[in-house]
C-alpha cells in the first residue's frame, strides 16, 4: 500500500470513529497507530519512540502552559459575576436604544470573550444573564436566542482565544501576532451583528419598551465594575506583542486579576473556587488529549507525505490561489455541520496549512500568509458553532431559552448572513487583520 493510500484510509477511520461519537482525541491517536503500524509492517518500536520524543517534546514547551491559565481566568469570570457586570455596562449606555439591550448583549459576549476564550462558556454563562431580562422587555424569544447563540462565538475570536493558542502551536506561528492579528475582525464581527439587530429593531420592533436611560453616574460606575476586562485586554494584548510580559506572564496576571475580582467584587467563596479550578482541570484535561492524539496523526500522516504530496499536487494544478482558499473555506463549512471547533482545527490544519502557504498570494509573505488563515479560518469554524445540526451555541441557548431548536435556528440566519459577509471581505482585503501587526 503506498504512502498517499495509508494517509487517506487513516483519515477515513478518523472521520468514521468521530461517526460513532469516539472522542476526537482517542479517533486520532488511533489514526496515528495506524499509519505506524502499515508504514513499518507492524513493528512496534518506531511508534514508542515516537511517542516518547512527542509527548516529551509537546509537553515541555512553555506555550501551552497558557491555556490552562486562560482557562482559569475565564472560570473565575463565569463563577465571579463579571458577566452580569459586563451586561449591566452596555445595558447603561445603549439599552434605551431601540434593541439596545440584544445589542448590549452581544457587546457583553464581545468582553467576555477578552477574557474567557471559549464560546460554548459564552453563550451558557449570558444566556443566563441576558435571556432573563430581554423576555422582562417582551423582545421575540427567537430573535433573544439567536443573539447570544451568535454572539456567543465572540468568544472564540476576541483574544486571547484557545482555539488561536491550537492553532499557532500547530503551525509554530506568534500567539502574540495571532491575538493582534484577531482584534479588528472580532471588532467586526461585533458591529455587523449590531448592525443586523438594528436592522430587525427598525422593522420588527418597534412596538417594544426601552429600557430607562441610565444617567452618566451610573454609567462610569458601570465602566469601573467592568475594568478588569480592560486591564486584562491590555495586559495580554500589549504586555505580550509590547514585549514587557511573555505569554505565560500575562496569561498569570490575567488569571489573578480576575481571580481579585471574583473574590471581593463577585463574592466568590469556596464553592466558586472549587467549580473554577475543576472546570479547568477537565477542559485543559480534553484538550491536552487533543494535542497528544493529534501530534501523533500529523508524525503519521507526515511519514506517509500525504500532506506533502497534496499541497505539491494543489500547487502544480494550476488552480488559482484564491479558488484554493474559497474551496478550504467551504470545505469548513461542511464539516462544521457535524464537528466541533477544536476538532475541526486538529484534524484539517496539517493538511490545509500547507497548501495554503504554499500558495501565491500575491503582496503577502509567508508569515502573513500564516495570519491571515488563521483569522479566516477561525472565523468559519465559528459558523460551525451555529450551524445546524450539531451547532453547539444553539443546543446550549435552546436549553436556557425553552423554545424549540428549529426556532432559534431560524434566529441564527440573519447573523449568518452577516458572518458571511464578514468573511468575504476579511478574504478580499488581508490588510484588515494585517494591519495592527504590520504597524508594530
Amino acid at each position: 500500500m503506498s504512502g498517499i493510500a495509508v494517509g487517506i484510509l487513516a483519515f477515513v477511520v478518523v472521520l468514521g470513529l468521530l461517526a460513532l461519537r469516539v472522542h476526537i482525541g482517542v479517533g486520532m491517536f488511533i489514526g496515528g497507530i495506524l499509519c505506524y503500524l502499515i508504514i513499518y509492517n507492524g513493528d512496534t518500536n518506531a511508534l514508542l519512540f515516537t511517542l516518547n520524543k512527542l509527548t516529551y517534546a509537546r509537553f515541555s514547551d512553555y506555550d501551552l502552559a497558557v491555556i490552562p491559565l486562560f482557562l482559569l481566568m475565564g472560570q473565575f469570570a463565569i463563577h465571579g459575576g463579571l458577566s452580569r457586570a459586563l451586561f449591566r455596562a452596555a445595558s447603561a449606555f445603549i439599552g434605551h436604544w431601540r434593541g439596545g439591550l440584544t445589542m448590549a448583549a452581544t457587546g457583553a459576549c464581545a468582553g467576555f470573550g477578552a477574557i474567557c476564550g471559549s464560546s460554548l462558556a459564552t453563550a451558557a454563562t449570558m444566556s443566563q444573564v441576558a435571556l432573563p431580562e430581554l423576555e422582562k422587555y417582551d423582545y421575540p424569544k427567537r430573535l433573544a436566542a439567536g443573539t447570544i447563540a451568535a454572539s456567543g462565538t465572540l468568544g472564540i475570536l476576541i483574544p486571547p482565544s484557545v482555539p488561536l493558542i491550537v492553532y499557532a502551536v500547530l503551525v509554530q506561528a506568534s500567539i502574540g501576532k495571532l491575538f493582534v492579528a484577531a482584534v479588528i475582525p472580532g471588532i467586526i464581527a461585533t458591529l455587523g451583528y449590531c448592525i443586523v439587530i438594528r436592522i430587525m429593531a427598525g422593522r420588527s420592533m418597534r412596538h417594544l419598551p426601552k429600557a430607562a436611560k441610565a444617567d452618566w453616574g451610573t454609567r462610569f460606575a458601570s465602566l469601573l465594575e467592568v475594568s478588569p476586562v480592560v486591564v486584562v485586554f491590555v495586559i495580554v494584548i500589549y504586555g505580550i506583542y509590547g514585549g514587557w510580559a511573555n505569554l505565560t506572564e500575562a496569561a498569570s496576571i490575567g488569571a489573578a486579576a480576575c481571580g481579585l475580582y471574583a473574590v471581593f467584587r463577585g463574592g466568590m467563596r469556596g464553592e466558586g473556587l472549587y467549580k473554577s479550578l475543576r472546570g479547568t482541570a477537565e477542559t485543559t484535561a480534553m484538550i491536552y488529549l487533543i494535542v497528544i492524539g493529534a501530534d501523533l496523526l500529523n508524525s503519521g500522516l507526515a511519514l506517509t507525505r500525504m500532506p506533502v504530496e497534496l499541497a505539491t499536487w494543489v500547487q502544480a494544478s494550476g488552480f488559482a490561489p484564491m479558488t484554493v482558499l474559497v474551496t478550504i473555506l467551504l470545505i469548513y463549512l461542511v464539516l462544521g455541520c457535524v464537528m466541533d471547533s477544536l476538532s475541526m482545527i486538529f484534524l484539517t490544519i496539517p493538511i490545509f496549512y500547507p497548501i495554503v502557504v504554499g500558495l501565491p498570494f500575491a503582496g503577502l509573505s509567508h508569515e502573513e500568509i500564516t495570519l491571515w488563515f488563521g483569522i479566516i479560518a477561525l472565523m468559519v469554524v465559528e459558523i460551525g458553532l451555529i450551524t445546524p445540526p450539531i451547532g453547539m451555541n444553539l443546543f446550549i441557548v435552546q436549553k436556557f431559552s425553552g423554545i424549540s431548536l428549529a426556532q432559534v435556528g431560524r434566529g441564527i440566519v440573519p447573523f449568518l448572513v452577516a458572518d458571511l459577509f464578514r468573511i468575504t471581505l476579511l478574504v478580499l482585503f488581508p490588510i484588515l487583520s494585517l494591519v495592527l501587526v504590520a504597524t508594530n
